[in-house]
């Protein structure tokens, strides 16, 4: 499963250490951030919790960049 999520991050050098950092999650098979658009696409791996993995992902997101911000769309 994909999803799209609004962000909010400083510049594209942040944008990059969220995108790090989210691709170390547990239940994350993938993730991409974009500056320009402020958005976060993550693909869930097979059986993982959507809510539950995006609360790791900001967690681990904001050890990185404390603030920065994920929104649902």
């Amino acid at each position: 499963m994909k999803k799209t999520y609004k962000i909010e991050v400083d510049c594209a050098n942040c944008a990059q250490k969220m995108e790090d950092a989210a691709n170390t999650v547990a239940g994350v098979a993938g993730a991409t951030v974009s500056f320009m658009t402020q958005k976060m696409k993550v693909e869930f791996a097979e059986g993982a919790d959507p809510h539950d993995t995006m609360v790791n992902v900001l967690a681990a997101c904001k050890k990185v960049e404390d603030d920065c911000e994920i929104f649902d769309i």
